[in-house]
């Protein structure tokens, strides 16, 4: 077996049973510490490697991504899944090829979401976003790789939370190959509730971007999966920006003094 599909194999057993966390890194740095810190596997985050950048979400091209997850997969020894947005194209027929390149930089898991970036409309009409997951299926089943698509319907976070049309949708994508179910932005008990039960037995994955549950709640749900989306790199500028407005607006430094020791991060990094 090789290094990446034992890595799909592994990423593929941690979907079976129990509940686990999949942070979100945005850099290869963020990668390591995470592994690190001990997560069985880890998640790209688009907004958060488009902010490492100097761009908005979404603003990112499809061969930066493919770099980006190179470089991410070979950073760690851990199963990594792809935020592969709209798997940059809308078409099916261009959705293939995209996700076949994908396919090929070490990734163990790749999503793709049915967002339009249409204010107007936001969200693919049903039947191409089904034909876009029947798409990155036959990419990845053409690649042999054994990689874990899931499939994600954005309704709850572009204006239309509607419970009865995302469960439509993530029935649909389950039928139409995808793994795991992703809705983010659901976080009510009732709707998690409903989601899990309408893919199972397929996984659910759930956004956790504040505190409103905890791992051990969402694991009685019947959640597999929780990922962070670009929290944790908000996290990480949260402290960057009340650092430098400190220093820019009353020319103190009290901010820098509450920081992890310089030592504590470069002994993280340093050859084991």
């Amino acid at each position: 077996m090789t290094d990446v599909s034992a890595r799909c194999h592994e990423f593929r057993k941690l979907h079976e049973a129990g509940c686990f966390v999949l942070p979100n890194p945005w850099d290869c740095g963020s990668a390591r510490l995470l592994a690190g810190l001990g997560f069985s596997a880890l998640a790209t985050t688009s907004s958060g490697f488009a902010w490492s950048m100097g761009r908005t979400d979404n603003h990112v091209s499809l061969e930066e991504t493919l770099a980006h997850l190179r470089s991410i997969a070979h950073a760690v020894t851990v199963p990594v899944n792809a935020d592969f947005e709209g798997g940059f194209a809308t078409l099916p027929a261009d959705v293939l090829p995209n996700v076949a390149a994908a396919t090929a930089t070490g990734i163990a898991g790749l999503s793709i979401e049915d967002s339009s970036g249409d204010p107007s409309n936001p969200l693919f009409d049903f039947t191409l976003s089904v034909e876009r997951i029947q798409a990155a299926r036959r990419a990845i089943d053409d690649s042999g790789t054994g990689i874990l698509l899931t499939g994600r319907s954005e309704g709850y976070i572009v204006g239309r939370p509607h419970l009865t049309e995302t469960i439509r949708r993530l029935t649909a994508y389950a039928e139409a190959g995808a793994d795991c179910l992703y809705a983010p932005g659901i976080r009510t008990q009732s709707d998690i509730a409903a989601v899990v039960a309408a893919v199972a037995p397929k996984p659910v994955n759930v956004l956790v971007s504040d505190d409103f549950s905890t791992v051990a709640k969402l694991a009685e749900q019947g959640v597999r999966r929780i990922s962070v989306g670009g929290a944790l790199a908000r996290s990480a500028w949260t402290g960057f920006l009340q650092a430098a407005n400190e220093i820019a607006e009353k020319g103190t430094f009290t901010n820098l003094a509450r920081a992890v020791p310089f030592a504590d991060i470069n002994g993280f990094f340093a050859p084991k």
